[in-house]
């Protein structure tokens, strides 16, 4: 029979299992447009003044659109699937693991209208976040269009002999990069990472609260966290290991940050206790 610890390393794994997929199929998805600006450049780069070649132009980057389209249809689905199936199972998943790490019957959860709610509003948000980077990529896809099609007017209209700047082309519109709000770049998959394990993280815990409010009727749980992870923020001197919190608090900060490995463990046994304040060693 496996251990609470045992069982908590499988429940994370599977969830690891279902970020990493949908990480990886996200990332061929975007290599579809890298692959077809590279293929785009090295057709351009060949064009000359001549007859047929505004007709070669256009035929090009028409192809291009065409591959754009397709990472659009399929990164969307790749996102709802993600919201429609992942997440519903990571909620599930942190669910159960409250359950058993409560020692209580993981039988106790259902898809309760309540859960049915949570998750809804969870998976509505994040499959826009998801939605919102698709439209921006498209976007940057198009403006690179733009942009190599006016550079190779120039060239078919004879004013530029020299042909294309593709390697300047490409710098100004790396396509093969997210960018964040404050302007840096991140290459795909890195952002893919970041953004998928911070839903999962957030949905799972969700599972977690709701299960330890509606189930177990629990007003506090139990956290564990990294060593120097802070409760509302990595760089937060309230550290979060090893403490109570009221179960408001939790649902206010499932996890503090990208990348936080924080679990909340239900404490139903404290409901009552006089003098328990939020933040309390456990």
């Amino acid at each position: 029979m496996s251990t609470p610890t045992q069982q908590t390393r499988d429940d994370r794994s599977e969830l690891t299992t279902l970020i990493t997929a949908a990480v990886l199929e996200l990332t061929r998805q975007w290599n579809r447009l890298t692959v077809a600006q590279d293929r785009l450049l090295r057709t351009l780069e060949r064009i000359r003044p001549g007859l047929g070649a505004t007709t070669r132009i256009n035929s090009y980057i028409t192809a291009f659109h065409h591959e754009v389209g397709e990472f659009d249809r399929l990164t969307r689905a790749v996102a709802e699937r993600w919201a429609a199936q992942d997440l519903p199972t990571a909620y599930r998943d942190g669910a159960l693991r409250a359950l058993r790490r409560a020692n209580r019957d993981i039988t106790l959860f259902r898809w309760t209208a309540d859960h049915q709610a949570a998750l809804t509003g969870l998976t509505s948000i994040f499959y826009v976040d998801l939605v919102a980077r698709i439209q921006e990529a498209v976007r940057r896809a198009q403006a690179f269009a733009r942009a190599a099609q006016e550079a190779t007017r120039t060239v078919t209209l004879g004013r530029n002999h020299a042909g294309i700047d593709a390697p300047r082309l490409a710098a100004d519109h790396p396509l093969s990069t997210v960018v964040y709000s404050d302007q840096a770049r991140h290459p795909v998959k890195d952002w893919a990472r970041s953004a998928l394990t911070y839903q999962g993280a957030v949905t799972a815990n969700h599972g977690a609260i709701n299960t330890a409010r509606l189930e177990l009727e629990a007003e506090w749980m139990q956290v564990r966290d990294g060593d120097e992870c802070g409760w509302t923020g990595h760089q937060d001197t309230d550290h979060a290991d090893g403490t109570i919190r009221s179960i408001d608090d939790c649902a206010a900060y499932p996890v503090a940050h990208h990348g936080c490995v924080r679990e909340l463990i239900p404490r139903p046994d404290l409901n009552g206790r006089r003098g328990l304040v939020s933040g309390d060693p456990a």
